[in-house]
Order: C-alpha cells, then structure tokens, then sequence
C-alpha cells in the first residue's frame, strides 16, 4: 500500500490549516475536527482497499512475432467486485521491447471487464519472456493505491521478419511474383524432365512439337516439361563476428537470416529439399527437408540463431559439410567476404566443388555506395571517397580471383540479397547447372 497525491494533498490542506489556525483562533477547533475527518477517511479507505478483491487478468500474445515488426498483446481485466476499480497496469517486458503504450491506466466496470490492447516491438529475435503483470489497484476514495503482483508468465519466441515470404506466397497464387522482383522463367534444357502432351500453344518452341502424336491427332501437340526435382539446397550461413554489424536497422546477420526464409520458401515450393548449416561459434546443422509444409521447421530452426564474438573458419565449416552432406548440392555460403579472407575462404570453396555447387552470396555495406555517391568539398571527404574506392575495387579483385577458379559468387547490398539471391537459385535451375 502506498499514498495517492490525493492523500498528500489532503496533508497539506490540513497543514495550511494548523497554520492558519496559528493566527486565528477560531480555525484551531476546525483545524482539529478536520484532523480526525481525515484520519478517519484514511482509515476507512485503507481497510477498503485492503479488503477489496484483486483484479483477475488474462494475457493474450501472438503465437509468432517477428523482429522489428509491430504486433499487438492483448489483456482482458476482470473486475469482480461491485465497485468501479481505477487501475495501473504495466505488463512486465523484455529489454528489447518497445511498448510505448504501456504502462496503461483506466477503469474496469463493477462485475465487468476491460479489453486492453498494446502494440509491442521486439528489437532482437530468439527465445523471450513475459513476467508478471504489475498492477496498482486505486483505493474506493483514491487515498491508496494497492500493489499486486498477478502469476503470469508467458515464453515468446521472436523470429526473423519473414514478411517478404508471407508477401510472395500470396503473389505467387495470382501468379505475381515478378511484383517483388522475383523473375520466372520458362526453363529449357537439362534441368528439364519430361512431363506430359498437350495442345500446342502459340509461343511453343518447334522443338517441343511431338511430331508422332501430332500425325495421329491431325492437329499440333507439345511437349510440356517440368524443372527437375528433389534437388539439394545447403545453406551455410556464417555467425561470425564479422556479421554483427549493423545495415540500418538490422545487423548483418538478420538480413541474410531474412534472404535465407525467402529462398528456402522458393525452393521448397520447388520441391527441393533445403539444409542449413551454421558456423563461427553456432555450430548447428538441420538435414535437408522437403515439402511446403517444412518452412515451419526451416523458421524454428532459424529464429533462435545468434551471433557470436569469435572468428569464422571457413575451412572447419567446409569439413564438417562434406561428412553430412553426401549427396551433390547446392552449397550457398552466406558471409561478409573482405579482400583479405581469400586466402581463407579459397581453399575450403574449393574442396566443397569437388562435390557440390558451391555458391559465395556476400553482403555488400550500402554505406560504401553513399560515400562512393557523396560530393567531395573537403580536403577530409577526398580521402574518405579514395579510401572507399579503393576498398571496393579489392573487394571486386578478390571476386573475379573466386571466379576464376570456377566458383559462382553474388555480391550485393542487405536491401536487395533477399530477391538477388533467390534469382540467381533460379539461374541455376534453369541453366541446369546443378
């Protein structure tokens, strides 16, 4: 229990008094008769309050929240007595959460309820915890206020922002997807099996025309192919470091985290299978899945995934893909390449080819396009833009060298990777390459 403002102010009241009673006799008998009054209501209210049932309160959370993706928390307070309860309500959150609506204060009806809805903003992904709910319960008169603790206490899990999956699957059943930059394309040759005839279409190549059944129906029949199937998909993503850096509002790693939802949806719905592997100090590793149904395993895989302050090893990660992953694959290695890792990241890439496709999808820090693309007027930005310059011409030199020795590459900024990314899988797909 502690004091309302409205108690203090009633103290201080009866103080002006006693000191108005001080120069004026008359006041001292009221002065004394207004003491009792308010140590009477005090009382009163105290008992009151003390006596008073406590709020019940049940809390509702999204069964996923994505980072930095407004959701919204839902509690419904119960009033059972039969005095209108003025409350304080302040949900217990975690550090990374943004709650600006919180803490919220109202009434809830006698023998009624109150509906309370707060949006929340979770800044950092993984496993998370609700606490308590504090509640400040206002006495009948509002001299006290009551504290209480209620027993809740609800696990969240904050996953990557897969908003561009969610946004692509609804495109892609009006078949749409070329609206967030997903190019598909009718795909010839190896990768190709065949499917089944049907009538020509306007547009058909000559060479897809069945000549045999054509003689027999009188009329052109195709041939129609689909894109081979039950491919390998591993995507070895580096959680080194390096990868902590921020690109706006997001590190590094939760941008390549956001491109690997996406492509993993595409090649899922490929009817390929997909595989994950994790390095630089979260060494985990998911078999490859297959079927629509597996994004669910692919995010709870994924959601948890953190960073860590040690040093990727390229060559350890490539060991230990070669021992689980038999089968020929298409191995997209996931980092941030410096012009000096390439004595590091050269040979592993090259021990992965005997086996696999390995494909190098680095990001690209957006900040060198903007020094790069920044007026010079100073003596200062001189050196910066000639120091950017030459930053970005080894990290091109260090490319065309992977390139060279028959390595595929994507270099690109945290804006684009995600539908990079999934175009180039695409490529692959339609060269047959895999």
């Amino acid at each position: 229990m502690r004091p309302t403002t409205r108690l203090l102010h009633s103290i201080l009241v009866w103080i002006a008094f006693g000191i108005a009673a001080s120069f004026w006799q008359p006041f001292v008998a009221l002065w004394w008769e207004l003491g009792v009054l308010l140590v009477a209501l005090f009382g009163i209210d105290f008992i009151l309050s003390r006596s008073s049932r406590r709020i019940d309160i049940e809390r509702k959370i999204p069964g996923r929240l994505a980072i930095n993706v407004e959701a919204e928390i839902s509690l419904t307070l119960h009033n059972r007595s039969r005095l209108n309860a003025h409350l304080s309500v302040f949900d217990e959150l975690p550090e990374e959460a943004h709650a600006p609506d919180i803490p919220w204060n109202g009434a809830v009806p006698p023998k009624g309820y109150t509906a309370v809805t707060y949006p929340i903003r979770m800044r950092k992904r993984g496993r998370s915890k609700l606490g308590a709910i504090h509640v400040l319960h206002q006495s009948p008169l509002g001299l006290w206020q009551r504290r209480y603790l209620t027993d809740h206490e609800d696990e969240i899990r904050v996953y990557p922002n897969y908003e561009p999956v969610v946004r692509y699957a609804l495109l892609a059943m009006e078949n749409r997807e070329n609206q967030i930059g997903i190019v598909t394309k009718n795909r010839r040759g190896a990768s190709l099996n065949f499917h089944q005839l049907r009538d020509y279409q306007e547009g058909d190549n000559l060479s897809q025309i069945n000549w045999k059944a054509t003689s027999k129906r009188l009329q052109l029949i195709s041939r129609e192919y689909r894109e081979e199937r039950d491919q390998n998909v591993i995507l070895m993503v580096d959680c080194g470091r390096r990868m902590r850096a921020l690109d706006g509002d997001l590190s590094q790693f939760d941008h390549c985290l956001n491109a690997m939802l996406l492509l993993s949806f595409i090649a899922l719905r490929q009817s390929d299978h997909v595989g994950i592997l994790s390095f630089g100090g979260t060494d985990r590793w998911l078999p490859p899945v297959k079927g629509q149904h597996a994004m669910t395993t692919v995010l709870n895989h994924l959601y948890d995934y953190e960073t860590s302050p040690k040093t990727s090893d390229f060559a350890e990660a490539a060991e230990r893909l070669m021992k689980r992953q038999r089968r020929r694959a298409l191995v997209i290695l996931l980092t941030n390449l410096r012009s000096e890792d390439i004595a590091n990241i050269l040979p592993p890439l090259q021990l992965m080819k005997r086996r696999h496709l390995p494909l190098i999808a680095s990001l690209r820090e957006s900040t060198t396009e903007g020094a790069l693309k920044h007026p010079v007027n100073t003596f200062e930005g001189a050196l910066t833009h000639s120091a950017t310059q030459r930053y970005v011409e080894e990290r091109n030199q260090t490319f065309e060298q992977i390139r060279s020795h028959g390595i595929l590459t994507l270099d690109d900024t945290a804006a684009n990777l995600p539908t990079a990314l999934t175009n180039r899988y695409l490529e692959i797909k339609d060269a047959g390459t895999l």
